[in-house]
């Protein structure tokens, strides 16, 4: 059987893929979309509850992790936010600010889809979609994938299968699997943005399930001010699915749960309210089963009258650094992301071409380029898909 024969073929058709397929499309490229899904865009529809949190006005460099802080800024500049809103805009697609400088589509997270399968249309984008690959190799200047028995070939392969997270979507390690096979280096992965786990020693703290307050969580240098939600199993909510990303196995995290507060704001409730408890203080500041539970361990007894200024201290401390000891991560199944990934040492910035392998990219989630939570990793999908498909 003839193989067939192609400019480009780009595996993976989620965020990055797409866009890598109809920039290049559009560029005059006779591009061949694949994916293992029977439908494009499985994680899309997912994300924002729906909506897509598809990008993030305050989108910069120092907002993603990776091995080399500074590799994702070169496409970061050249592919901005505004340049995917000029797309949402076009596509008449409705949509909002909700904080944080977080963009989501008023109605679907179809509609996202929709509109990136109507542009990789407009460049001639052919698709096959429900078409596992059952074998890839290089060889003469051209990558041969096999779909179905049928053999595909392109000097350019854009690997854009995205990372290990959300397995039941269809995740797998394909990408680097491959990565390997030519001989590009992989960074650790691990789940991020993803909810922690807490061991028995803080089971009272797992029986607030369902209680959230506005925080500040610390791991090292990074902290993040967003709410925090106890679980079943731990700690969830926007503050900690962020320090997720950052913290290391067995190490704390550190909790102001008072961010706000003054500095001897306690001191100050023992003068205006003499007679009043450390649990109705709280409670004043904090959802009540939270404070009965801080109380219940802080252990201070009485009315703030009879306890000492130093001893007042001693809580306002704990209760700006307290800290949680994870016992773990809730995983893959959980995570939003997957951190770690293809090295950037192997990748050009501006092209997302592997330096020792001409023709393969890598892009989106499968490089190791993670970022913030609220809409960072879909711009950085946008820009990666953007810089290889002007390459290619």
């Amino acid at each position: 059987m003839t193989a067939e024969n192609h400019d480009a073929i780009v595996i993976g058709a989620g965020a990055a893929g797409m866009m890598a397929a109809l920039t290049a499309g559009q560029r005059g490229r006779r591009v061949l979309l694949v994916d293992h899904a029977e439908e494009p865009g499985k994680k899309i529809l997912i994300s924002g509850g729906g909506r897509c949190n598809f990008t993030n006005i305050h989108t910069a460099a120092d907002r993603y992790i990776s091995e080399n802080p500074h590799f994702a800024r070169s496409a970061l500049a050249r592919y901005t936010p505004a340049d995917f809103l000029d797309m949402v805009n076009r596509h008449g697609i409705a949509w909002h600010e909700k904080t944080l400088g977080q963009l989501f589509c008023d109605h679907s997270a179809r509609q996202i889809v929709e509109m990136l399968m109507a542009e990789c249309r407009s460049g001639g984008v052919r698709f096959a979609f429900g078409h596992p690959v059952s074998a890839l190799d290089h060889a003469d200047g051209s990558y041969r994938v096999t779909l179905d028995g049928k053999e595909h070939l392109a000097p350019c392969l854009v690997l854009a299968t995205g990372g290990l997270s959300i397995p039941k979507m269809g995740a797998t390690g394909f990408a680097m699997d491959v990565a390997r096979r030519f001989g590009l280096p992989v960074v650790q992965t691990r789940p991020a943005l993803v909810p922690f786990t807490l061991g028995e020693d803080e089971a009272l703290f797992r029986s607030l399930s369902g209680v959230s307050a506005n925080v500040v969580a610390r791991w090292g240098k990074a902290a993040f001010r967003e709410a925090a939600l106890f679980t079943h199993k731990g700690l969830s909510g926007p503050a900690m699915l962020q320090i997720s990303s950052y913290w290391q196995h067995r190490t704390p995290i550190s909790v102001d749960f008072l961010p706000d507060a003054a500095a001897d704001w306690l001191i100050e409730e023992k003068r205006a309210r003499p007679k009043a408890g450390l649990r109705s203080a709280l409670a004043r500041r904090l959802p009540e089963r939270l404070a009965d539970v801080l109380a219940e361990r802080l252990e201070l007894e009485g009315e703030l009258s009879a306890c000492r200024d130093a001893a007042l201290r001693t809580v306002q401390k704990r209760l700006a650094q307290w800290p949680f000891h994870p016992t773990g991560t809730e995983g893959y199944a959980k995570a939003e992301v997957m951190a770690g990934g293809i090295s950037t040492a192997a990748l050009s910035q501006k092209t997302m071409e592997a330096r020792k392998v001409p023709g393969l990219h890598a892009i989106g989630e499968a490089v190791d380029v993670t970022g913030w939570l609220g809409g960072y990793n879909f711009q950085w999908a946008w820009a990666s898909g953007r810089a290889a498909g002007e390459a290619i």
